[in-house]
């Protein structure tokens, strides 16, 4: 399961894009215009992003140069979906930072499998691949966790409640989403359950200075923060 923003002016095939999105499983937000959108990204960071070109306002073309030229976007998966198909244009799209450009009219088919493949790519390689950010490391593979040079102990749930955070920073996880992806098969498991080991998580990551980086987001639910008081909680 994936957080999709969808940015479309045109209502049916924003609906139609979300139809299809979530009948795969994805979570779908639709944005109208660049401002929208902006909005959208500033509020939750996605895991990928539909974009069109011609929007009211500001360009999609124009959205997408900026998302590159911030540090908290830069890597943000980006495909864009528009009626503009001359050569000139796909290249200028590629070139603002597009990771797959596709035009209007469209088969949803061909647009559900590049979002895949851009998925497939964007994602860690391998659960056992190295994470690093802000000075705190993770090593699946030797299941050691540092930060600064210091060694922190987890527990086993804590170390995967780390890893998925660490996968996805700056995104903010709905308690209910971190069980289906933390725990898995969590039908006897409360949503409480979640505020326990992130509990037990910040009080392991706080001899080594870096508890600040699991932030709370009051009503919505925990992110992984690359700076510290980046947003209030």
């Amino acid at each position: 399961m994936s957080q999709i923003l969808v940015v479309e002016d045109e209502l049916a095939i924003a609906e139609l894009v979300s139809i299809n999105l979530r009948h795969a499983g994805h979570e779908v937000t639709l944005a109208a215009s660049a401002e929208q959108a902006q909005a959208a990204v500033d509020a939750v960071l996605p895991d990928l992003v539909v974009l069109d070109w011609m929007l009211p306002g500001e360009s999609g073309l124009s959205l997408a140069r900026r998302w590159r030229a911030d540090e908290r976007t830069r890597g943000l998966p980006v495909i864009m979906l528009t009626a503009r198909g001359s050569e000139v244009d796909k290249i200028s799209g590629l070139d603002a930072g597009a990771d797959d450009y596709l035009t209007k009219p469209f088969s949803t088919q061909e647009l559900m499998a590049r979002i895949r493949a851009v998925l497939r790519r964007k994602a860690p390689e391998a659960l056992d691949d190295a994470v690093e950010i802000a000075g705190l490391r993770m090593d699946p593979a030797t299941r050691r966790v540092l930060f600064a040079g210091k060694d922190i102990r987890l527990g086993a749930t804590e170390f995967r409640l780390l890893h998925f955070l660490m996968t996805h920073p700056e995104r903010v996880h709905s308690r209910r989403q971190l069980l289906d992806r933390v725990w898995g098969d969590h039908v006897f498991i409360e949503e409480r359950t979640v505020d326990v080991h992130v509990k037990r998580l910040r009080d392991a990551l706080a001899p080594a200075g870096c508890a600040w980086m699991i932030e709370t987001v009051r009503g919505v639910g925990y992110r992984l923060v690359r700076q510290p008081d980046t947003m209030p909680a």
